[in-house]
């Protein structure tokens, strides 16, 4: 008898150890009747709804006047029903989490969730006025970009802050799971970590874009711009009388209009407030709050020169 065969004559017997697994850690699987949402169905939803809100830049050319109301009436009708079934799964999970109920058919959670896709669908005008804004403060604010097309076909930062503003918008309608999946995909995809919750404000403009980590109760006003590396992270994690965390305090800085913060900076605190047109220079660590008109910069350590040996 092959080597070979023996060790495939084991494979049930080590099925059987990997079962029993599911019994020992059933924190980590998910095996009863009612799906949940799918991260590739999500994933194609954003990528139609790039669609609809930069037409002729992705999948589909050669789109004008005459056709482009036949695409994206397309887009937006499957749009539609593809998201009622995400958004049901998620919210049908989601009691199932709160509540510990399988699957339950008390609530119409279809009907909940048709009425949140059309909700989110109905913000889709509002979001190219934004979008359109940050294409243009990403021109205004890079010497290096020569049009807004490139802006749109490479940037990082205008594909972290689409993402987001797609997230946030199911965020604020109070649609579990997705919008978490949708800020993860596109950090993964961007090295821009921007969760959800975060509150930006129009004319946003992440240069480079690598390693920035924008926190859930971040809040940024108009006409910011940050580097790559920068952190808006919280300074601690409050607890309660049991020792678990506290989830729905103020833990990340505010942004006030018109600042700058430059490449590796670091903010914490939910207290913590940069004021309008303050200058936060590379790689500052701040947990307290700076007055508007400000430039804070480390102070140059001196450099030693000697002849290499």
């Amino acid at each position: 008898m092959s080597t070979d065969f023996r060790r495939k004559e084991q494979l049930p017997e080590l099925t059987d150890r990997i079962l029993a697994t599911y019994e020992e850690f059933d924190t980590i699987n998910h095996l009863g009747h009612c799906p949940l949402p799918s991260s590739e169905s999500i994933v194609a939803i954003a990528e139609d709804i790039k669609e609809v809100i930069f037409p002729g830049y992705r999948r589909r050319q050669n789109l004008h006047r005459g056709n482009v109301a036949y695409h994206i009436g397309d887009l937006v009708d499957a749009l539609h029903d593809q998201m009622t079934q995400q958004i049901c799964r998620s919210l049908r999970h989601n009691a199932d989490v709160s509540g510990n109920v399988e699957c339950s058919d008390d609530v119409d959670y279809e009907a909940q969730g048709q009425l949140l896709a059309i909700q989110f669908l109905e913000t889709i005008p509002r979001l190219r006025k934004l979008l359109a804004n940050d294409v243009q403060a990403a021109f205004d604010g890079d010497p290096a970009a020569k049009n807004l097309d490139e802006i749109i076909f490479c940037y990082p930062g205008l594909e972290a802050i689409t993402i987001h503003r797609i997230a946030h918008e199911l965020y604020r309608l109070d649609v579990p799971l997705i919008p978490r999946v949708l800020s993860e995909w596109a950090h993964c995809n961007t090295g821009i970590d921007i969760h959800p919750g975060a509150t930006i404000g129009p004319r946003f403009f992440i240069d480079h874009g690598t390693g920035v980590v924008i926190g859930e109760t971040c809040e940024i006003e108009e006409d910011v711009k940050l580097y790559q590396g920068v952190t808006l992270g919280a300074l601690s994690f409050p607890k309660d009388e049991n020792g678990d965390l506290i989830r729905d305090e103020k833990r990340h800085p505010t942004i006030r209009r018109g600042v700058v913060i430059y490449a590796n900076a670091t903010i914490l605190g939910g207290d913590t407030e940069i004021g309008e047109n303050s200058i936060i220079g590379a790689s500052v660590s701040l947990n307290k709050s700076v007055p508007p008109n400000t430039v804070v910069t480390i102070e140059k350590p001196s450099l030693r020169f000697r002849e290499a040996s």
